[in-house]
């Protein structure tokens, strides 16, 4: 059975269309939104930039392990298919219906609402939009995070092959941008490398590792989709060499971008002007080239 659902005819999603949508879950809203809550309570632009890296060894090892159990059990599903063969069917339904509410739609809501707010801070002038006295421009941005969330629906209704390829281009169109920002930004931004001499040093007690701990979990959901290639294991193509591939080249990419990019943070905005932003991606860039 699990043999004529790997190989029935129908596309097939290769190497480079599977770590793309690792990465593609994987960079969010959360990589642009969070180091900037992070730094009130860590208050170290070294400690900040540790945990990302934590983070994304964490993320590399659950890689690993569902890279074997991929390449094991080929199937589409992911973690239903792994629980359920494991052990029971029981814990297979009741992983479903965790990814489903907490694992799949809360970030796919948040990613959409991120999305839209920064595009009213490039455009400040879409919150003042009104007609017939009514201020659509209050509701705007939820409107907007809708309407995204319902068209990238339609894309992939149409098929895998088509949603393949235009989950391909804007990938690639994803990376280009942040490599750019970070090349860019290190070498032609006004930004100041002592901007990680400053802040408060690091101390070990209770409080600090609570921190430490509940910035870690942040970062996690940040990283989180590093195991997204398993839930088509059935479409990929040699499923036993390119889903643990699929899994650690773009959990690696995303890793190595996200550090980086906290380095172009802590280069473009003090620590102490971090402390709470939300919007630390935009600031950013107000700082390097504005």
């Amino acid at each position: 059975m699990e043999q004529a659902e790997s190989d029935r005819p129908g596309p097939k999603v290769g190497l480079f269309a599977a770590s793309n949508i690792v990465i593609a879950n994987m960079i969010g809203a959360g990589i642009f939104t969070t180091s900037g809550l992070l730094m009130s309570g860590l208050s170290n632009p070294w400690l900040l930039i540790a945990l990302w890296v934590v983070g994304g060894i964490i993320a590399l090892c659950g890689a690993l392990a569902y890279a074997e159990l991929g390449a094991a059990m080929p199937r589409a599903g992911g973690e239903y298919v792994f629980l359920s063969r494991l052990y029971s069917p029981l814990f297979g339904f009741l992983s479903g219906w965790v990814s489903f509410v907490a694992g799949f739609s809360a970030p796919i809501a948040a990613s959409a609402i991120g999305f839209s707010q920064y595009l009213f801070r490039a455009f400040p002038q879409l919150a003042q939009v009104e007609s017939n006295g009514i201020p659509w421009g209050q509701h705007l941005d939820k409107i907007l995070a809708i309407v995204i969330i319902l068209l990238f629906t339609l894309i992939h209704l149409r098929g895998l092959e088509f949603g393949t390829r235009i989950q391909n281009y804007l990938t690639i169109m994803k990376i280009l941008l942040i490599a750019v920002l970070i090349m860019a930004g290190l070498a032609l931004g006004k930004g100041d490398f002592t901007h990680f001499e400053q802040g408060s040093p690091v101390d070990f007690n209770f409080g600090s590792i609570k921190t430490m701990g509940l910035s870690l979990m942040w970062i996690l959901f940040a990283y989180s989709g590093w195991n997204a290639s398993t839930y088509i294991g059935s479409e990929i193509k040699h499923p036993e060499r390119n889903i643990p591939r699929s899994l650690l080249y773009g959990t690696g990419i995303v890793m190595l971008m996200y550090v980086l990019l906290n380095i172009v943070y802590v280069y473009a905005i003090p620590p102490e002007q971090m402390k709470g932003v939300i919007s630390i991606g935009g600031l950013t860039v107000k700082n390097l080239f504005g």
